[in-house]
């Protein structure tokens, strides 16, 4: 929020309050947003190398049975490929919450 130059000093201390308050609420409600959002703040790179560090690719293509798992994996084509496919990142997303929640 931005301050409005006032030469009245009550009128610069009431919006500097106003500033601080409407950033502290802010905050509270970016916290509060998702509290039951197991995979909240967690990016899908985070999500698939946690994965791959647990499982390695080759269980993790005999659990989720797609291409970009089992030939030639990496995080990067797998990453690309799940970005553009809602269906296979829904089963990403779901292996992830089952193993580590």
């Amino acid at each position: 929020m931005a301050l409005r130059h006032c030469r009245h000093a009550g009128c610069r201390n009431i919006l500097y309050t106003l500033a601080r308050y409407h950033t502290a609420t802010e905050e509270k409600l970016m916290n509060r947003e998702q509290p039951n959002n197991p995979l909240h703040g967690l990016t899908l790179e985070k999500i698939l190398t946690q994965l791959v560090d647990h499982y390695g690719w080759t269980i993790l293509a005999c659990e989720i049975d797609i291409n970009c798992f089992k030939n030639d994996p990496s995080i990067k084509s797998s990453l690309k490929f799940l970005r553009k496919t809602e269906w296979a990142r829904a089963k990403v997303e779901k292996l992830y919450i089952s193993t580590f929640s």
